[in-house]
């Protein structure tokens, strides 16, 4: 039996027909069905290749993609990407190897998969997860299965023609690997997937550490351009997969606005992890309301892949920080860092000003300044420096707020309004809101008042606030926000001198008691009342000892205190 004959019965057979087939042939049949039709291919198409993880290391590109093609998976992709899908082929199921349940792997395992998969191998099981994590999102629904046009085929069998199967062929040489890579990745590429491609070269035997041989692969990686009318597809177009005009013009509108998504995703590293796949999916959701279409399984699956790749760069980022330079070039953007931090000290102070209520824009706009004062963002170490800048200053601005005076003013002013605003209508509480929003402007209100007002804030100029509030829509004049409001407005004067401490209006006392409770208290108050009436006996007849009189007016002085202090107590028991 021929080649194609024998894979296009490999591709179609059933379980049962497949284990008949590896019987005849001594091969193994344990496993799903099609890691066996896999491990035939394996050995009855491919007998004298090796496919370890050295072994894939040393195969051309160019067969890489028709090997891919003869076990009947995706063939596009770097060399690298192809490498692990051809891995993950042959050696795993995609049932049992779900990125939700890596966590049930141990440290030593994930550490295996991470060598196997060319894969940074420093970290914790954390980054080690992340990095295989980022590896099946990317290989998602590329592996693990022949496509269903060769297991199903309409017309006759059509399979690729195999080449000289024998032994792996001379490596290629750098202008036709990054020709390759090029052309799979027509969007552009990161700083780790140039890095990959330069970990390929040397693994097929070019030299890429001399600075002759990184001039060379920049000039074929970044060629100058010959014709600026060059024509640019209209559309992004993805091997092996078509999207509606929707989920397209989603896609090109996310890839717009990277930068953003990047930025938002930072906040959402610093506080969780792409191991927690309930957040993670949260967060995704979250971002429809930014204007990102996540609702679309294309468009929350992209999201997902830069999500993954960002915390990939994120531990890299972190390992670098601490790391001495690995390269001329990565030493030499260091010290270009180190010439503009002060600069970017200075500058920064200004982009926070600037985006002070919008952490994502200012993180953006830091990056762009980075940019401007030519700083290569693609070298982790550089880029994690940069970002930690920026976080530093956020939590010292945070620190710096905790103790200004305006916000511990503000704050005060918030714990007025909203005490017990549960129990509120939900009018007077949207009113609170609408106050807290704008409490700058109220702020401004209540200055301008007391400084045109002259004997303290009397009634008409409370009334004025009240006034003017209501003027501009603010359903303020209730039983239970006028207190409040005007309250807020005493506090104002006292801090900025225009009143003293007792002179803030004060809020009278709400009762927290039950209803239950009421009738006591009053029966309580009644008893109180009728004890301070005059006794109705007879007064004395003569009054000739003075020592008696002040006898009696000591104890009543003692009875009328014990009663004071009843009542101090009720109160007590009324402001809760």
């Amino acid at each position: 039996m021929d080649t194609s004959a024998l894979l296009g019965e490999l591709y179609q057979a059933r379980f049962d027909d497949l284990k008949a087939i590896a019987q005849q042939h001594g091969v193994a049949k344990t496993g799903p069905v099609e890691s066996l039709r896999a491990r035939l291919i394996q050995h009855l198409i491919f007998p004298d290749w090796d496919f370890s993880p050295a072994g894939l290391r040393s195969i051309s590109n160019s067969d890489l993609g028709e090997i891919l093609g003869l076990f009947g998976i995706k063939k596009s992709g770097s060399i690298k990407a192809r490498r692990q899908r051809l891995h993950l082929h042959l050696n795993h199921d995609p049932k049992s190897l779900a990125i939700e349940r890596l966590d049930e792997m141990t440290r030593d395992e994930l550490h295996a998969m991470c060598k196997d998969l060319e894969l940074t191998l420093s970290g914790n099981k954390q980054a080690l997860l992340a990095r295989v994590a980022g590896v099946l999102a990317s290989q998602e629904n590329a592996w693990g299965k022949v496509k269903k046009s060769l297991r199903r085929p309409r017309g006759p069998v059509s399979v690729p023609k195999v080449s000289a199967v024998v032994a792996p062929q001379t490596p290629e040489t750098v202008e036709e690997t990054v020709a390759s890579f090029v052309e799979d990745h027509d969007e552009g590429w990161t700083y780790e997937e140039e890095l990959s491609l330069k970990e390929d070269l040397a693994s097929i035997g070019h030299d890429v550490s001399s600075s002759q041989s990184d001039a060379e692969l920049e000039q074929h990686l970044r060629p100058e351009p010959v014709d600026a009318t060059s024509t640019v597809p209209p559309m992004i177009q993805h091997a092996g997969e078509t999207h509606s005009l929707e989920v397209e013009t989603a896609l090109m509108e996310l890839r717009g606005r990277t930068a953003e998504i990047h930025a938002m995703a930072r906040d959402f590293l610093m506080v969780s992890s792409t191991t927690n796949q309930e957040d993670m999916t949260a967060f995704i959701q979250s971002l429809r309301g930014q204007g990102f279409a996540t609702d679309l399984a294309p468009v929350h699956q992209a999201v997902a892949q830069m999500i993954m790749e960002l915390d990939f760069k994120v531990q890299n980022e972190s390992n670098a920080a601490i790391a001495l330079p690995q390269s001329w070039s990565e030493r030499e953007a260091l010290r270009r860092f180190e010439e503009v931090r002060s600069t970017l000290r200075d500058r920064l102070e200004n982009i926070l000003a600037l985006h002070a209520s919008d952490v994502v824009k200012a993180r953006m706009a830091f990056e762009q300044e980075g940019r401007d004062l030519n700083l290569d963002l693609r070298v982790p170490s550089v880029s994690g420096r940069l970002h930690a800048l920026f976080d530093l200053h956020i939590e010292i601005a945070e620190s710096q707020a905790l103790h200004d005076p305006v916000v511990q003013r503000r704050q005060r002013m918030m714990r007025i309004l909203h005490r017990g605003a549960v129990h509120m209508p939900e009018s007077e509480r949207m009113t609170i809101e609408r106050l807290e929003r704008n409490i700058a402007s109220f702020e401004e209100l209540v200055q301008t008042i007391l400084e045109s007002g002259e004997d303290g804030f009397d009634e008409a100029q409370q009334a004025l606030v009240i006034r003017f509030l209501e003027s501009k829509g603010y359903e303020v004049n209730t039983a239970q926000l006028r207190p409040r409001v005007l309250a807020c407005a005493g506090i104002i004067g006292a801090e900025l001198g225009y009143l003293s401490p007792s002179e803030i209006p004060r809020i009278a006392p709400g009762v927290l008691v039950t209803e239950t409770e009421v009738d006591a208290i009053v029966t309580e108050l009644k008893t109180l009342a009728a004890s301070f009436k005059p006794q109705s006996a007879e007064a004395p007849a003569e009054e000739t000892e003075v020592a008696e009189s002040v006898a009696d007016a000591s104890d009543s002085l003692a009875r009328v205190r014990g009663k004071i202090d009843r009542v101090d107590e009720l109160l007590n028991r009324l402001n809760g």
